[in-house]
């Protein structure tokens, strides 16, 4: 077994309360309960040996030398649904496990969630091993171990107990205070483990059947081939945009629509660095963000979910900095993420320190005053008065507090800049604050907020542009460029023909694309405070496949689009950056990453077809960064694959 795996070697299954990570090799490598910011259980991603996990697998053959050779494994979802699926072909047989968590019918939270393992054998004769050890707290709390029988064990923790549970022919063994066990399957046969958190105390769940859990795998099933029926994206990336909507799903914290930035956390931008951040939270900046993309996908119930969490927020105040908001928060709304360093853990690949918590939540971040109006009347007003006057009372005080230096999108911890981003999204805060209040007829000074809007316009036009690098760049002391500025046009803050937006994409294409990747910014050029590297950011190098596609770009923007999609795992999912080799780095999966690969795919389709209907339009010809120029009969549409998906 790899002490531990490449990040992208995962899947992931959750109950829309909680989520965790399979690997390829079977392991249940990270696993939180009762919530996604809850301390973990199963935590090897970030030490093999302190952070506990739960492996179900067969076994390779008696002549592999146990290093499984011999062995072929393969992981993929059944369609169009969270049941993961993991595959294992040796010269003896063909089997499979299927983990999958049923989702949650109640939107209440609730402290008892089930991860189902079904074992089973399609050929032939194989043997699985199971080995479940758990380690509370993040491995910080021992536990005690409780045997009920041969089939059932309970791992109690503190404040969190752990059932262990299998169905007949998988006697569970103890091994210390773990659990082991070996059990072998003819073709037809097939067996089950089932592990819940409860709370200290609760009920033991009853004990499960084969027909019980097939009937909850196919419950399974049946919810989200249901959830993704009103899905209104018929594009050429059909698979990809719907595993991501799935992902955003899974991601997702159902009782209150809060959405998480990753399941993980304390996974690097860069093996061995120091950048390792706790992403289990919900950033407004993210969140907002997915608003008008779930509502293009046809997901209203979510959009509007989201959409009442952030006006109780609104509503509620209440932060640590006493602004009316803060740049993230936990799934329920509380702004305490107090940071602390985990320094028993060795870290992914020794990647220290691991971090939980998120000391980022005190910056100050303007930016998120834009994202949360946008995300406020995007598809319609706020809602009730008392939503409204907590908005406007947001607008007045942004009209006061704009033009202030800020931490920025990256969430740098070198120092306070003006950053031409957060300049960008105060303009549309103000911009859909007077739309809002002039469509709807509400009480507004929406001649402050109108000027208030035109001064911002104005610094950035005159500060945020650099004349001799001709494009607008990171902040106003520097000429350094900055990917988050690809959302200008998406905004409108520009069109996406302006000649001052083509110059800056053509910066932009010279100074951060790597082939279809794109880096944030240049940190050695612009200094944010920590020290290494990173690898090039999915999400804006999907950013950048949209901005291509609204430019005109069509055969650019196809090509880098499809090999983006390259870089997806075996299973569809992304992580954060993409490093050197090509490999997946950061936490995992990352809902801004299926975001904009949802907003890419839209885009281009949209484009696509609009060339499609102007005889003569759309054949960019203009050649990919790296110099490749597809042939004439290819450029606009095929680019140079013609192959646009890839399966879920």
């Amino acid at each position: 077994m790899n002490r531990y795996p490449p990040i992208a070697e995962h899947g992931m299954v959750g109950d829309l309360q909680t989520a965790a990570l399979v690997s390829s090799e079977g392991s249940v490598d990270w696993w939180c309960t009762p919530r996604f910011d809850s301390p973990s259980v199963f935590a090897s991603l970030l030490d093999s040996e302190r952070g506990g996990h739960c492996r179900l697998a067969a076994e390779p053959p008696d002549d592999s030398g146990g290093d499984g050779e011999g062995m072929t494994v393969r992981q993929l979802y059944l369609s169009d649904t969270a049941v993961l699926v993991t595959r294992f072909m040796a010269p003896g047989g063909v089997g499979e496990v299927a983990d999958f968590m049923k989702p949650v019918d109640s939107p209440a939270p609730t402290d008892r969630h089930r991860l189902v393992r079904i074992a089973r054998v399609v050929r032939g004769r194989l043997t699985f091993a199971l080995a479940c050890r758990p380690r509370f707290d993040y491995g910080r709390a021992a536990h005690t171990l409780t045997r009920a029988g041969d089939h059932a064990a309970v791992f109690r923790g503190p404040g969190t107990d752990l059932h262990l549970q299998s169905t007949t022919g998988v006697p569970l063994r103890a091994d210390g205070d773990d659990v082991t066990a070996r059990f072998t399957l003819s073709a037809g046969q097939a067996a089950a483990v089932v592990l819940t958190g409860t709370a200290s105390g609760g009920p033991a769940p009853a004990p499960p059947s084969l027909g019980g859990v097939a009937e909850e795998l196919e419950a399974c099933r049946a919810f989200w081939l249901s959830w993704l029926r009103p899905c209104t994206y018929r594009g050429r990336w059909q698979d990809m945009v719907n595993r991501s909507a799935i992902t955003l799903k899974l991601l997702t914290y159902a009782p209150t629509g809060a959405p998480v930035a990753a399941a993980t956390m304390g996974l690097p931008e860069q093996i061995g660095g120091e950048r390792n951040w706790d992403y289990r939270y919900t950033w407004i900046r993210d969140a907002s963000l997915s608003v008008a993309a779930l509502i293009d996908l046809g997901f209203e119930a979510e959009a509007h979910a989201y959409r009442r969490w952030l006006r109780d927020r609104v509503e509620a105040g209440g932060t640590t900095s006493g602004d009316p908001l803060q740049i993230m928060y936990r799934v329920d709304g509380d702004p305490h993420l107090g940071e602390e360093v985990l320094d028993h853990l060795e870290g992914y690949r020794g990647s220290r320190p691991v971090r939980a918590g998120n000391a980022a939540a005190g910056q100050l971040q303007l930016d998120i005053y834009g994202e949360a109006c946008d995300a406020l009347v995007v598809g319609g007003d706020i809602g009730a008065i008392r939503g409204w006057q907590a908005l406007s009372g947001v607008v007045d005080w942004l009209a006061d507090h704009w033009d202030r230096p800020d931490e920025g999108i990256w969430e740098t911890r070198g120092g306070r800049q003006d950053f031409t981003y957060s300049r960008l999204m105060t303009w549309v805060a103000f911009d859909r604050a007077v739309r809002a209040a002039t469509r709807f007829s509400r009480p507004a000074d929406v001649p402050r907020w109108t000027a208030a809007r035109d001064r911002v316009f104005r610094q950035i036009v005159e500060r945020g542009w650099h004349e001799k690098r001709r494009a607008f760049v990171q902040h106003y002391d520097t000429d350094v460029l900055d990917a988050s500025l690809l959302l200008m046009p998406r905004v409108g803050f520009l069109s996406p023909r302006d000649p001052n937006w083509l110059t800056t994409l053509d910066a932009m294409d010279e100074e951060l694309v790597s082939d279809s990747l794109v880096y944030r910014y240049n940190p050695e050029a612009s200094p944010d405070g920590l020290r290494g590297s990173e690898g090039t950011f999915n999400l804006c190098s999907f950013l950048h496949v949209e901005a291509l596609a609204r430019t005109g770009r069509l055969g650019q923007a196809r090509h880098a689009f499809d090999k983006m999609l390259t870089y997806a795992n075996h299973v569809g999912l992304f992580a954060e950056e993409i490093g050197p080799s090509g490999e997946q780095l950061g936490n995992f999966p990352q809902a801004f990453t299926h975001l904009a690969l949802v907003t890419a795919a839209m885009a281009l389709d949209e484009e696509l077809a609009g060339a499609e209907r102007r005889p003569g339009a759309g054949r960019d010809l203009r050649p990919p960064a790296h110099g490749f120029t597809a042939p004439p009969e290819a450029a606009g549409e095929a680019g140079a694959g013609g192959r646009g998906d890839r399966s879920g």
